[in-house]
């Protein structure tokens, strides 16, 4: 057998297990699924073991399944780390740059930028995954990873701090003239509140002003998943929204949204970069992320978001 054919058949093997299913592995790489059927039946054969239990809806691998997938991804993760460490000496980089973030941070904040990158860089594709659960980055398909953790629990990521962002308390102009303003962090517990339910420990909310701390526990009227489905509730009159700064920004500067509580500090959120930890970064992915840390800092987001 050529080697291109044990290459196809480990690659098959490996986007299989990555990615749940035979056919959505066929698809990926352009394969019929009766032709990856055979690919993947060859490679058992050949191997003398059973590698992967299709009799249920799921794949799911067996102990030598486990023992060989470790084993072709890193090979596999070798070979691309030589095509990086190529790539970088490219003048011109080249393939699909995959990234991921929130919602409303790929919405407010990355696709507004993909079309100028793309034109200073014609040769990448570009891939968005929103998400507002986390991506696991090792063995996926994610170049870069938009996170508001800290750190990351696995020491083969690395961060890049992107900016630092406060997180308000905002109601519409409607709202506050029906409802009246919260003047003490007390007053919340008497107003509707729109709650991310990501968020650390979503409902308790410790505030700071000075040496001077204060905590409440509130009960949302809306909770949600989504920074966007809160705002528009805000928005329409649905009451006090806690999200970042980032997030809403434009409606507290078009007086869409009014600020209250403002003296008020809740724990920051540090937005940061994290990408998978290689010695040869692939330049598609370094230049992005070069980028991103520059229009950044032209805009002076942290400065307009943590004032």
């Amino acid at each position: 057998m050529s080697s291109q054919n044990r290459f196809s058949e480990m690659e098959l093997f490996v986007q299989t297990v990555d990615l749940g299913s035979l056919s959505k592995a066929a698809e990926a790489l352009g394969f019929s699924v009766p032709t990856a059927s055979r690919h993947l039946s060859g490679l058992e054969k050949r191997l003398g073991a059973r590698l992967i239990e299709r009799n249920t809806r799921r794949s799911n691998l067996t102990g030598a399944g486990q023992a060989f997938y470790q084993r072709s991804k890193n090979l596999l993760a070798e070979l691309d780390e030589a095509e990086a460490e190529f790539n970088a000496t490219q003048v011109e980089p080249i393939g699909t740059l995959c990234i991921t973030s929130s919602i409303s941070f790929a919405k407010l904040h990355l696709a507004p930028l993909i079309p100028g990158f793309c034109m200073r860089h014609p040769a990448i594709r570009v891939k968005i995954l929103g998400e507002n659960s986390y991506f696991d980055i090792l063995g996926s398909e994610i170049d870069v990873a938009i996170r508001t953790s800290e750190i990351e629990p696995d020491s083969t990521i690395t961060i890049r701090r992107l900016a630092e962002s406060r997180r308000v308390l905002s109601a519409s102009p409607s709202y506050l003239k029906k409802s009246g303003i919260p003047r003490t962090i007390e007053d919340l517990s008497r107003h509707k509140v729109l709650i991310y339910s990501y968020a650390n420990h979503p409902r308790v909310m410790d505030f700071k002003k000075g040496a001077t701390s204060r905590s409440i526990t509130l009960d949302p009227d809306l909770e949600s998943n989504d920074g966007q489905i809160l705002t528009a509730a805000a928005l329409a009159g649905g009451g006090v929204l806690v999200q970042p700064r980032y997030i809403v920004q434009e409606y507290l500067a078009s007086g869409q949204l009014v600020s209250v509580l403002d003296e008020w500090d809740l724990p920051r959120l540090t937005i940061n970069i994290a990408f998978q930890t290689r010695r040869y970064m692939p330049a598609k992915t370094r230049i992005f992320i070069d980028y991103l840390i520059e229009h950044f800092r032209e805009q002076d987001y942290e400065r307009l978001w943590t004032s």
